[in-house]
């Protein structure tokens, strides 16, 4: 396996991982627990910031997981045995899909409490965490049976390698799989993820039209000297779309990358970059949250100044 030995000898590639694996994890951790304190604080939690402090703990256990494969895969210490393999890989598939579908979630509740009195979006707000929590219940049973191959498939690498085998980590290889199961499995990963991705861009294009509108009223209201800064819905808005454009640009990259990884079987750096591409917007949304949200900077500003004090 030509692949696995590229990796446990190319330095910049380990750097890379660790680095990009150790950043979401600090970043994820600090938003996480910022919006925990705000939660515990308060007396009626928001569910957008309930639904954060998920989407950031489902990263922050993503990254950690991807953090232990990425050990096998540049330090193997010592083989894994199938069932080690098994766990750990299928936990890294079903949080990498609860990654995508809390990112969607979230993005719906976004439209829904921003959207104003006069939309049709408003007879949901009272009980939009009702029905976004039972949709996200749904979509979690959905990705643990679709995922549940990988613990017939994913077996520990057998001493005598074979071309059959396909490469996950040093210590795991994937048993191939038969033409039809295979276009099987791909046929319902590719409904599910369009459906995902086609309620965020719905979700996304009517958060826009809120925000055109929004400035057109602005403009209209500009010589009653009211302030052009822009209003918290506003900022609001644009974090969202902020990151679901960026989160659609990633996705996109990644799919390329995906189908050129099956292209090139033998290409490690293919390999690499979809491993890289495919948790960055894990690492980088944190990001997000924490620079446009001033609540967040204020607390650590405040949480480092009496650890100083000390």
């Amino acid at each position: 396996m030509s692949k696995a030995n590229l990796l446990h000898t190319d330095t910049n590639m380990k750097i890379t991982l660790f680095s990009e694996v150790s950043v979401g994890i600090s970043a994820n951790t600090i938003l996480f627990f910022a919006r925990l304190c705000k939660l515990l604080g308060e007396n009626r939690p928001k569910p957008i910031d309930l639904y954060i402090a998920f989407l950031s703990l489902t990263q922050l256990m993503l990254l950690i997981t991807m953090g232990l494969i990425a050990v096998d895969m540049f330090m193997p210490w010592e083989r894994w045995d199938s069932t080690t393999c098994q766990l750990l890989i299928y936990l890294h598939r079903l949080l990498r899909g609860l990654t995508l579908c809390a990112t969607c979630l979230l993005n719906v509740l976004w439209t829904i409490t921003l959207s104003p009195r006069s939309s049709c979006l408003t007879k949901f707000k009272h009980k939009s965490l009702h029905n976004i929590s039972g949709a996200f219940l749904f979509f979690c049973v959905l990705y643990v049976s679709f995922s549940s191959h990988v613990l017939v498939s994913i077996i520990a690498t057998p001493n005598l390698t074979s071309e059959d085998f396909v490469y996950v980590t040093h210590s795991c290889s994937l048993l191939p799989m038969s033409y039809s199961r295979e276009n099987r499995f791909a046929t319902l990963m590719a409904i599910r993820e369009t459906f995902l991705i086609s309620l965020m861009a719905l979700s996304s294009g009517y958060m826009v039209a809120l925000l055109w509108r929004h400035k057109k009223q602005v403009q209209y209201l500009h010589s009653t000297s009211l302030s052009s800064k822009a209003s918290p819905e506003q900022r609001a808005t644009r974090t969202i779309l902020l990151l679901m454009s960026f989160f659609v640009v990633l996705y996109t990259l990644e799919r390329l990358v995906f189908q050129s990884r099956l292209k090139f079987k033998d290409c490690s750096i293919f390999y690499f970059v979809h491993i890289i591409v495919s948790h960055s917007y894990a690492t980088v949304s944190p990001f997000v949250f924490i620079c446009t949200e001033k609540h967040i900077i204020k607390f650590w500003e405040s949480t480092f100044g009496r650890i100083v004090n000390i």
